[in-house]
């Protein structure tokens, strides 16, 4: 059966990153993409213009209505849009049996704010019901650190692109510790705008069709950085990924 993974992000209009991130990794992957927008953003490479939220009812209903008719394989849950969103969506998937994988989103990749106090305070709801939680450095510092993260008994991603060095490692624990670490040059490009939503996603496909976390964190690694080495070089910011130029990530040198 062709694996059912379901975003619940924000809309990027400008098309890198979020929902249409989302989109484009899994079908790349061969997965079928379902999303719950949880809110609509006027955005392109340069920022976020406008932000409007989504009720948190039709959030839920565009859940309920996927699943109970499509069924899911696995979730990717990115930009949250407010805290009683946050709190409702966790609410819904505690029961469910399937891979989480949540993106814990603050910060766009140009800077623009997209969670705010009540909002981040309300990621614990989410981290409860996470089988893998992926912050960047300097979001995994707002959540209080990896044990903090941890201590929710999820596994955790920490992604190291924000990092000064020339190398990005990025590190797989399980709540007993390291698990997988995987080093690789940094790639010089602005055009990273989505790699966050990119990899959450691809790691959401490869835990959805049965991989095991080392597995699956190893190939959305692979996807994502061949992603940002294809960027098509599009806008005058923070350009978005190469999703459609994809074909074998297999063979990526890391």
């Amino acid at each position: 059966m062709c694996p059912r993974i379901l975003s619940i992000a924000g809309s990027d209009s400008g098309g890198g990153a979020g929902i249409q991130a989302d989109v484009k990794t899994i079908t790349m992957l061969g997965g079928h993409a379902m999303t719950a927008i949880t809110a609509i953003t006027a955005q392109n490479t340069t920022g976020v213009q406008s932000v409007h939220q989504i009720p948190t009812k039709m959030i839920l209903e565009q859940i309920e209505s996927v699943v109970s008719d499509i069924g899911v394989d696995a979730v990717k849950i990115g930009m949250i849009g407010s805290a009683e969103a946050a709190r409702a969506v966790a609410d819904y998937l505690a029961p469910l049996s399937i891979a989480i994988v949540f993106d814990p989103v603050m910060i766009a990749t140009s800077g623009s704010r997209l969670a705010d106090t009540d909002t981040i305070a309300a990621f614990g709801e989410l981290m409860n019901v996470a089988s893998v939680v992926t912050p960047n450095l300097p979001e995994l510092e707002a959540l209080g650190g990896k044990d903090r993260i941890l201590s929710h008994g999820c596994h955790l991603v920490v992604k190291g692109g924000h990092g000064d060095d020339s190398v990005v490692v990025d590190e797989l624990y399980s709540p007993a510790g390291l698990i997988r670490r995987i080093e690789g040059k940094k790639i010089d490009t602005s055009d990273t705008h989505g790699t966050g939503c990119t990899f959450a996603s691809a790691l959401a496909f490869g835990l959805g069709v049965g991989l095991d976390s080392v597995t699956a964190f190893e190939q959305a690694i692979s996807f994502t950085r061949i992603a940002i080495l294809e960027a098509p070089g599009l806008g005058q910011g923070s350009g978005p990924l190469g999703h459609q130029f994809v074909t074998d990530f297999r063979d990526e040198k890391r």
